[in-house]
C-alpha cells in the first residue's frame, strides 16, 4: 500500500465514493467521467491495493437503544501478552463502537454506546476498572457528533 501511486481519478474515485459508498459503478463512472471498465478496474485496484479497505454500514446508537454515548481514556499497566486479551475483551463489550490504541498519558481511547447512565456506571465500573490491567478511567459524555468531509491525501 506504502507504494501505490494515486493519481488525480484514482482520488476523485475515492471522494466520490467516501461520500455514496452504494453508488453503482454505471454513475461512479460517469461521476469522474471515465467509461465503467476503467472504472471497475481502478476500484478493484484500489482494494486490492489496500486503499479501499471496506464498506460499512453506520446504524444509529439511539434507535438500537443506546442513546448514551461516551469516551473512555484509559490508562493501563499492560505486558504484550496482556494487550491482546485486553483489546480482545474491550472488542467484546456490546457497547463499544470503537477503541484507539494512543500514545502519550492515556494507552486507550474507547468510544461506547449505553442504554443510560446506570448502564455506562455498569460498564465502567464492572468491564473496566475491575481489570487489574487498567489503572484509571476518564469518562467522556458525547452530547453530539457531527461527520467531517471525506479523507483525502494531503495537498502537495
Amino acid at each position: 500500500m506504502e507504494n501505490t501511486q494515486l493519481d488525480s481519478k484514482d482520488l476523485e474515485i475515492l471522494r466520490v465514493l467516501q461520500n455514496d459508498a452504494r453508488m453503482t459503478n454505471r454513475d461512479l463512472a460517469a461521476a469522474v467521467g471515465i467509461a465503467p471498465s476503467t472504472c471497475l478496474d481502478r476500484v478493484a485496484r484500489l482494494r486490492d491495493a489496500g486503499v479501499i479497505t471496506g464498506h460499512a454500514l453506520r446504524v444509529s446508537p439511539q434507535a438500537l437503544g443506546r442513546p448514551i454515548q461516551a469516551f473512555l481514556s484509559l490508562e493501563v499497566q499492560h505486558s504484550s501478552e496482556s494487550m491482546v486479551s485486553l483489546v480482545e475483551h474491550i472488542r467484546a463489550q456490546p457497547e463499544t463502537r470503537a477503541l484507539y490504541h494512543l500514545a502519550g498519558p492515556d494507552d486507550f481511547l474507547v468510544l461506547v454506546a449505553a442504554a443510560d447512565v446506570a448502564d455506562l456506571q455498569r460498564l465502567v465500573v464492572e468491564e473496566f476498572t475491575s481489570l487489574t490491567e487498567v489503572t484509571q478511567v476518564r469518562t467522556m459524555l458525547v452530547f453530539q457528533e457531527w461527520d467531517a468531509g471525506p479523507l483525502l491525501p494531503p495537498q502537495r
